[in-house]
């Protein structure tokens, strides 16, 4: 169910005032809701009412973060919630316009151009997001400038809303610099990783960062640790990877055969950084911690890749050993032991060469010590 209205170009709040020039004034909100949807002022809730009333036309002007963007994916920023196919239809129908003229969705939005975004409807949920905006929230920070922004993210937080998740980190720092014009994630970890996130504070960081990821120009570690000794002289897992979603809508991904045409090309290099010994009193077997460097960014890819060598990853509650994730949860382990540890990249503005490191955090590190 939709709240909102999507009031044709030719019609605007103004149009609707001439019409009903004759007619008294109170509760005129309700009234043009009551003649837009058919449906008696009382059967909707307050909330709806004000959405419904205060849906108007805007006229955006076009800044230097997003000069060169396709309309499309310009609209898409401004009107969240609304679905892709509304999206498009209002650009064919020329509800949308540049600089007072249609335009197709392809058309490259310049600096200092006015866009016309027409009412829209909007989902109840975001409508409920907007009334209920996720909590502010800083996150430690390892290097920060005009350009983008590198946090360490803790386990246990989203990188965004979703998937039965209100609200992550995207959200949270949105909130907490509401003066900031351009907020983006630049890639994404796992809710329960932790370690090194970049978010990018200008569109054109994002495209540049984003590019590097997609060319593999970047560096990414990873310290995980598994069960059981990792042999030393095994470096690199060079196994496709296959994306599903189980009976229940979940995510899975499992390791397939090369002649998948589903399957992915996935590699993951791996250095045996120590070895703990068993612990035969606490019932715990030999453990490696590696360093986990990944040629390839599939989804899950590390905890697949491991897994399917018969090293799963301490406290993976998807591929890892449920048996001794209890018994380790007993002793205070209550995480997925990968930690995103070290980040290369070249900085979009200068060019230079950035190593970041984030360390293990204490609940991590005091277990390996």
């Amino acid at each position: 169910m939709w709240a909102g209205i999507d009031l044709p170009v030719r019609w605007e709040m103004a149009d609707w005032t001439k019409l009903h020039a004759n007619q008294p004034l109170t509760n005129s909100s309700a009234q043009v809701k009551h003649i837009i949807e058919g449906k008696p002022a009382n059967d909707r809730s307050p909330d709806t009412s004000v959405a419904l009333a205060t849906a108007s036309v805007r006229l955006i002007s076009v800044d230097i973060d997003s000069e060169g963007q396709r309309l499309d994916n310009f609209l898409m920023r401004h009107l969240k919630g609304v679905p892709k196919t509304h999206v498009y239809r209002i650009i064919r129908s020329g509800e949308v316009r540049v600089n007072k003229g249609r335009a197709s969705a392809e058309t490259r939005v310049q600096v200092g151009d006015v866009v016309r975004l027409p009412p829209v409807r909007i989902s109840e949920k975001v409508a409920e997001k907007e009334l209920r905006p996720a909590p502010a929230r800083e996150f430690p920070i390892l290097l920060e400038d005009e350009h983008l922004m590198a946090i360490d993210k803790p386990a246990g937080v989203a990188v965004h809303g979703g998937s039965g998740v209100s609200f992550g980190v995207i959200e949270q720092l949105r909130q907490a610099r509401v003066g900031a014009k351009f907020l983006e994630l630049v890639h994404r970890l796992d809710r329960e990783t932790s370690g090194i996130l970049l978010v990018a504070k200008r569109r054109s960081a994002l495209t540049h960062l984003q590019d590097q990821f997609r060319e593999r120009e970047t560096g990414k570690t990873y310290l995980a640790l598994v069960q059981g000794i990792w042999p030393a002289n095994k470096k690199v897992v060079d196994l496709p990877l296959h994306k599903y979603l189980q009976a229940d809508g979940e995510r899975r991904v499992r390791v397939t055969t090369a002649d998948d045409p589903d399957g992915m090309r996935s590699i993951t290099l791996v250095k045996v950084r120590s070895v703990l010994p068993p612990r035969p009193l606490q019932g715990l077997p030999a453990m490696s911690l590696l360093e986990v460097t990944i040629k390839t960014g599939r989804t899950h890819q590390i905890r697949v890749h491991l897994s399917s060598q018969d090293h799963p990853i301490v406290g993976d509650d998807k591929y890892g050993d449920f048996d001794l994730n209890r018994r380790l949860q007993k002793l205070g382990m209550k995480r997925m032991f990968l930690h995103a540890w070290r980040l290369q990249f070249n900085h979009p503005a200068s060019g230079e060469r950035v190593e970041l490191m984030a360390q293990l955090p204490p609940e991590l590190a005091e277990f390996v010590a």
